[in-house]
C-alpha cells in the first residue's frame, strides 16, 4: 500500500501509476533528499519529538541508502511515485516504526522545495565554474590572436576595423554578467523551506533555524504557503540560463559565419566538426550549430515553467511535479554546451590575412574622416554629411575612397588636407582608438590583462 493510502479503500487505476510517477526523473535528487532528511531527523531528536536513538539509526540507514543508490544497487519502482517515498519506504523496511518517524512535521510539499533548492545551489556553483572555463578559453584565444584586425559589423555589414581580440572579449563581458545573474539568483535559492509542512506549518515544536544552519542556508522562508507554492526561484534560474544560451547562440552565429567560404576568417579543429553523408568536401561547424539550436530547448524550459505556474491557486498543486523535467533538461543542455565549447574555442585557428583583407576596404575608415574633421573644428553632424557626400561621389565615380586625389576629396570635403589621404589604413584606424573600452591595441591588452588576473 502507498505511504499515503490510509484514507483509500479502492485500488488506483493502473494507468495512474505511470501517469503520476516522478521517480524516473526526480531520483537524481536523492543526495539532497537524504541530506535534508538527516538534518530534519537530527532536529526532531534535538527537540525531543523523536528518540535520539531513532534519529541516529535513521542517519546510519540513510547513509546506507545513499551508498546503495551510488552503486546502482537500489530498486526504483513507479508504484512508490517519487524519490521521497522510495527513501522513506527503504527506511521503514529496515527500521520499522523507527524509520516511519522521519516524516514527522514535514510534507512532500516542503520536502521537494528543499531538495530542488539544494540541487540548484550546486547547479549554480557548477555552471558558474564551467562558464569561467569558457571565459578563460576566450581570453587565451584573444591573447594569442588579439592583434589580428577584422571588420566589425553593424547590420551584418562591414562597419569599422576592430581587433579580433576585442570581438572575443565582448563575449567574455557577456559571460561575466551571466555569472553575476546566477550568483544573484543563488541568494533567492538559498532559503530553507523545510518545516512549512503541506502549507500551514506544524503543531510540533520544531526548530527550523537549526535545520537552516545544518544545511548552510542563509535564512528560513517567512511564509509557509509561499514556501511550498511558488517556483519563482526556478523561473529566475532558467531565465538566467536562457540569457546565457542566447549569448552562446550569438557567438555560434559569428563562428558559423566566420567558417563559411564567404568569410573564411577561422577554421575549427576537426574534433569539433562533422562531414556530410553525401558531399565529401564538407566540414560543418556542428558544435556551434547545435549550441545555437539547443538554445531553443532552454527557452522552451523557461516557457514551460512560466506557463506551469501561471494559473495555480495557492498553495501546492500536483501540477508542480512538472517543474523538474524542464529544469533538469535546461541544466543538462547548458552543461553539455559548456563541456564542449571552451575546447572548440581554444583550438580555433585564425586566418589573419583573410580578416585583414576584409577590414582593408577604405570605406571602413569613413568615420575616421568625419572624426578628423571634428578635430579641426567642424561640428560632427556637418562632418558626417560631408563625408557621406564624399562616399557618394566615390561610388558614383566607381572609385575607392583611397584612390582619390586631394583635389577630388575637396569637392565634398573642402577642409581636407594631405593628412586626410593617410587615414585609410585599418592598422592606423585601430591604433588610434585607445580610450578605455575601445579596440586600440593598448586598450585591448589592458582588457586581456584584467581578465587574466580575474580568471587566474
Amino acid at each position: 500500500m502507498a505511504l499515503w493510502g490510509g484514507r483509500f479503500s479502492g485500488q488506483t487505476d493502473k494507468e495512474l501509476t505511470g501517469f503520476s510517477e516522478s521517480v524516473s526523473f526526480d531520483k537524481r535528487l536523492y543526495k539532497y533528499d537524504i541530506m535534508g532528511s538527516k538534518a530534519h531527523a537530527a532536529m526532531l531528536a534535538e527537540q525531543g519529538i523523536i528518540p535520539r536513538a531513532a534519529a541516529d539509526a535513521i542517519a546510519v540507514e540513510l547513509d546506507e541508502i545513499e551508498e546503495r543508490i551510488d552503486e546502482g544497487d537500489f530498486k526504483f519502482s513507479a508504484e512508490l511515485e517519487d524519490i521521497h517515498m522510495h527513501i522513506e519506504n527503504a527506511l521503514i523496511e529496515k527500521l520499522g516504526d523507527e524509520g516511519a518517524r522521519v516524516h514527522s512535521a514535514r510534507s512532500r510539499n516542503d520536502q521537494i522545495a528543499l531538495d530542488i533548492r539544494l540541487y540548484l545551489r550546486d547547479a549554480v556553483t557548477g555552471i558558474c565554474a564551467m562558464i569561467r572555463d569558457f571565459q578563460r578559453a576566450l581570453v587565451e584565444q584573444a591573447a594569442g590572436n588579439g592583434d589580428a584586425i577584422m571588420p566589425g559589423f553593424t547590420h551584418l555589414q562591414h562597419a569599422q576595423p576592430v581587433l579580433f581580440g576585442h570581438h572575443l572579449l565582448a563575449y567574455v563581458e557577456m559571460l561575466e554578467r551571466d555569472i553575476e545573474r546566477l550568483e544573484d539568483c543563488s541568494k533567492r535559492i538559498n532559503v530553507m523551506p523545510l518545516g512549512s509542512g503541506a502549507l500551514a506549518g506544524s503543531t510540533l515544536k520544531i526548530d527550523r533555524e537549526e535545520v537552516c544552519r545544518a544545511l548552510n542556508f542563509s535564512r528560513v522562508t517567512r511564509n509557509s504557503m509561499d514556501a511550498v507554492a511558488d517556483r519563482d526561484f526556478i523561473i529566475e534560474f532558467i531565465s538566467d540560463l536562457a540569457i546565457f544560451a542566447m549569448h552562446v547562440s550569438r557567438l555560434s552565429e559569428d563562428i558559423i559565419l566566420w567558417c563559411s567560404q564567404e568569410f573564411s576568417f577561422v577554421e575549427l579543429d576537426d574534433a569539433f566538426c562533422t562531414g556530410s553523408s553525401l558531399m565529401p568536401q564538407k566540414k560543418n561547424p556542428d558544435i556551434a550549430e547545435l549550441s545555437r539550436g539547443k538554445t531553443a530547448r532552454v527557452y522552451g524550459a523557461l516557457t514551460a515553467i512560466l506557463t506551469l505556474c501561471k494559473g495555480l491557486p495557492l498553495t501546492y498543486n500536483r501540477d508542480l511535479q512538472e517543474d523538474k523535467e524542464p529544469l533538469f533538461d535546461a541544466v543538462d543542455t547548458v552543461k553539455r554546451i559548456l563541456r564542449l565549447y571552451p575546447a572548440m574555442v581554444a583550438t580555433m585557428r585564425i586566418r589573419r590575412e583573410k580578416m585583414l583583407a576584409a577590414a582593408s576596404d577604405p570605406a571602413l575608415m569613413a568615420t575616421d574622416l568625419a572624426e578628423k574633421l571634428v578635430e579641426i573644428g567642424v561640428p560632427f553632424r556637418n562632418a558626417h554629411h560631408r563625408v557621406g557626400a564624399f562616399v557618394k561621389w566615390c561610388r558614383d565615380k566607381n572609385k575607392a575612397l583611397n584612390e582619390t586625389t586631394l583635389k577630388e576629396m575637396r569637392e565634398t570635403i573642402p577642409e581636407a588636407t594631405a593628412e586626410f589621404l593617410e587615414l585609410f589604413s585599418p592598422e592606423s584606424s585601430v591604433a588610434k582608438r585607445e580610450i578605455t573600452g575601445a579596440t586600440g591595441p593598448k586598450a585591448v591588452a589592458a582588457q586581456i590583462e584584467f581578465w587574466k588576473k580575474k580568471l587566474s
